[in-house]
């Protein structure tokens, strides 16, 4: 009985690394703009056999898990055995509806990043549910999805039918006591080494396990077909194992020991305290008003010249070419969504996904290299507006901590029935309901306005059309399948209309403040271009256009010449570089890194590094060339730049988290 009850087991044990290799074909035939194996067979064949064995690392439990629970019990309860094969493929039937469901989920998460699972999907948590399902149902079509686990689960039922019914093989019969027990004995141990080989991917050895750094270079050096190689549970796993809480699990030793490469000097307490600069001097009239724009995905790549078909910014880069803006076109942003972005930007440390804005000890102080509180000491009123709902991500009780004068919630000061999505007011009424009451808002002191747009998010469905978005008139030139496709127009349009109305707000603002300053850049990049429209010649974005978010400054004093020839930057370089243009010589503040009025020769974030011919990403270990182009272009594998940087950085937030007796009150925050 148990000799056949494994049979049973092992035979329903070849269902899920098949599903799981369907699953890998289905992925690369829908996003993989080559399709066929065609001239790369050996690319293709270690892609399946090395996921086929990495799989295992999950799927042979199947095999361990019918075993233990149903042949071993069965051969001793005859009732038991007669119910096993029901048993084994309700379990089984369970664990392929879990695959699937895994597999559902990275075609939505590639859809959305370009990227299997990675550490974003640990912020999910804390996002909006609301707009994770309205993304759900109404962008990624979730109801067929839905649905299709019923055929799915029928198909998987028949299958493990199938395989049940095929005839088992007899106990042979060895006529001695000793060799029957000793056999019987060797067929269980088998069946245990059998688990262990394949569990430990076609070895007996732990230590010869599938990793990353060991897919064979010929699939590797494609980095598309390396991460196809990965089983989507595998895939989480690893960024279960990767979770960047462990900054918080260092001691204080080992933490001084990672971030010596960066730190300046002999420190004690706060390490921030060590990054003090003395500014040189003013260099443009102190402006009355300086409005700081962070627009929700405003990424670089829909200016770039490879899709100015497109029009989509067509009022930013006609603010780009005034002479007064400088735009550096090849900028990281501090996160790799919104939350860690502004977290980032506003605090003046890497937020690193230890999302500082939910730990309790940040809503009663902050640390010294808030942008709020160092404007503060120049004088400046500071006002934080958000276009959505002041709960979301707890900046109801974090943007007060940080020493902001004001936080203006969009669904409190929009009229109620202001069209909105579940992030926030649609762009365009937020922002002039903010140029509304900014004037009413005066109290004869400089002011820095630091918005938060939320229009550029799935799963839009703004009517742009409504608000000026016209197709033929915008993007004439476009091909026509972009033309046709109302889902991509209705993307497309949005990204059109959140310029637009970004615009309309500087414009005014610029009018009535003539003097001041602004800053435009975007949270993060986001997938926006529609690459699989024959929009260029490739269908994969680089990983430039993956990554680089938006940027350009503008007053009425700039020339280009203050910024040091620089062609690459960072969220991190704007706080000191305002305090570069606009505080007296000897004004000291506090700033990680340095200006963009400085020669800067690389970039570094938890996640990117940057050049200023090279661009690469840390978690998959590839470089490519910083070039605007609609070629191809060759992806380096195996590269690692900075990293000792990159830790050291992460290092330090991860010393602030551990250490919130650092964070000091603002007790000049007026009103929530």
């Amino acid at each position: 009985m148990f000799f056949q009850g494994i049979q049973q087991d092992f035979k329903l044990a070849l269902l899920p690394p098949l599903a799981c290799a369907l699953f890998r074909l289905v992925f690369i035939l829908v996003y993989r703009e080559k399709k066929t194996p065609f001239g790369e067979w050996r690319k293709w064949y270690h892609c399946f056999r090395y996921g086929f064995w990495w799989g295992m690392d999950f799927n042979a439990y199947v095999f361990l898990v019918g075993m233990v629970l149903v042949s071993l019990p069965g051969a001793f309860l005859p009732s038991y055995y007669a119910v096993g094969d029901t048993v084994r493929m309700v379990g089984v039937s369970a664990y392929l509806a879990v695959l699937y469901t895994a597999f559902w989920g990275k075609m939505i998460f590639y859809y959305h990043f370009r990227d299997i699972y990675n550490e974003t999907m640990l912020l999910g948590r804390n996002a909006d549910k609301s707009n994770l399902a309205d993304i759900f149902f109404r962008q990624n079509h979730g109801g067929w999805i839905l649905l299709s686990f019923v055929p799915f689960l029928a198909l998987c039922v028949l299958l493990e039918e199938m395989l049940l019914g095929l005839p088992l093989l007899p106990l042979p019969q060895l006529g001695s006591d000793v060799l029957q027990y000793g056999m019987q004995a060797g067929i269980f141990v088998g069946a245990i080494l059998l688990f262990y080989y394949c569990r430990y991917g076609g070895a007996l050895n732990h230590a010869n396990k599938p990793e990353w750094d060991e897919i064979p270079v010929v699939t590797k050096e494609d980095i598309f077909m390396a991460k196809a190689t990965l089983d989507d549970l595998v895939a989480i796993e690893l960024v279960w194992k990767r979770q960047v809480k462990e900054l918080l699990r260092h001691t204080d030793e080992e933490s001084r020991a990672t971030m010596a490469s960066v730190m300046p000097a002999a420190w004690q307490g706060n390490p921030v305290d060590a990054f003090r600069r003395k500014a040189k001097g003013a260099r443009i009239g102190k402006p009355s008003h300086i409005f700081y724009i962070f627009g929700e995905s405003y990424a670089q790549a829909p200016f770039d010249a490879t899709f100015r078909m497109l029009n989509l910014m067509e009022h930013g880069s006609k603010w780009r070419d005034d002479p007064k803006t400088f735009s550096i076109n090849n900028f990281l942003s501090a996160g790799l969504i919104s939350q860690p972005s502004l977290v980032s930007v506003l605090s003046g440390i890497y937020d690193a996904d230890l999302e500082l804005n939910e730990r309790e000890a940040f809503w009663h102080g902050t640390v010294p290299s808030s942008l709020p509180v160092q404007l503060r000491k120049l004088g400046y009123r500071t006002v934080f507006w958000y276009g959505g709902p002041l709960n979301w991500s707890s900046l109801l009780h974090f943007i007060p901590a940080l020493g902001f004068d004001w936080a203006m919630d969009g669904f409190e000061i929009c009229p109620k029935d202001a069209p909105r999505t579940w992030l926030g007011v649609y762009d365009h009424i937020f922002l002039e309901e903010a140029a509304k009451r900014i004037p009413e808002m005066e109290q004869g002191e400089p002011a820095m306005h630091f918005l938060y747009t939320t229009s550029i998010h799935g799963p839009y469905r703004i009517p742009v059309e409504k608000y000026g978005y016209d197709m033929e008139r915008v993007m004439p030139d476009a091909p026509e399948n972009v033309k046709r496709d109302r889902a991509l127009q209705r993307k497309l349009g949005c990204i059109w209309y959140s310029d637009k109305a970004i615009m309309d707000f500087v414009h005014r603002m610029k009018e009535l403040y003539p003097d001041s300053l602004f800053v435009l850049t975007g949270d993060h990049a986001t997938a926006l271009i529609p690459f699989d429209y024959d929009v260029i010649p490739r269908r994969e974005p680089t990983v430039r256009e993956r990554i680089c978010t938006s940027f350009s400054i503008h007053h009425r004093d700039l020339t280009p010449e203050l910024f040091a020839g620089n062609t690459i930057g960072g969220h991190m370089n704007i706080l000191p570089t305002l305090m570069e243009l606009i505080a007296p010589a000897g004004h000291e503040y506090l700033s990680l890194f340095p200006s963009l009025l400085e020669p800067l020769d690389h970039i570094v974030t938890p996640y990117h590094w940057l050049t200023r011919d090279a661009i690469g990403i840390y978690r998959d270990e590839i470089e490519q060339e910083l070039v605007i182009t609609p070629k191809e272009l060759p992806v380096h594998t195996g590269r690692k730049r900075f990293q000792d940087e990159q830790q050291a950085w992460m290092e330090l937030s991860g010393w602030i988290a551990r250490h919130p007796e650092l964070l000091q009150p603002t007790n000049y925050t007026r009103e929530r």
